[in-house]
């Protein structure tokens, strides 16, 4: 850059402003990066969350010897308590992600 008190040259300027297009180039990357393994991660939890609770309360609830065709009074409110936490936990993870907070 030329001396202090003096404005930059043409080629000075095209050089900075260069630089800055690089920069926000780099930035918007690095964000659609992140946004995109964000996405990702929110699809994969949105179609395996369903199953991955419904195996684990069933598993939790029901017992493995069947005796009747369908559930008891028991293992239906078993199901329906492990599936209200897993659904609060759920919601609760999604809110610490939304706002950036690191886990306590």
């Amino acid at each position: 850059m030329a001396a202090n008190n003096m404005s930059p040259s043409a080629f000075d300027k095209e050089q900075i402003f260069g630089m800055a297009e690089k920069e926000m180039e780099y930035r918007v990357e690095l964000f659609n990066k992140f946004v995109g393994g964000i996405r990702i991660h929110m699809v994969n939890l949105l179609l395996f969350l369903p199953f991955r609770m419904t195996q684990t309360c069933f598993n939790k609830c029901v017992d493995n010897r069947y005796k009747e065709s369908e559930l008891n009074m028991g293992e239906n409110s078993c199901i329906d308590r492990c599936v209200s936490k897993y659904w609060h936990v759920t919601n609760l993870i999604g809110q610490l992600l939304g706002s950036g907070r690191p886990p306590m």
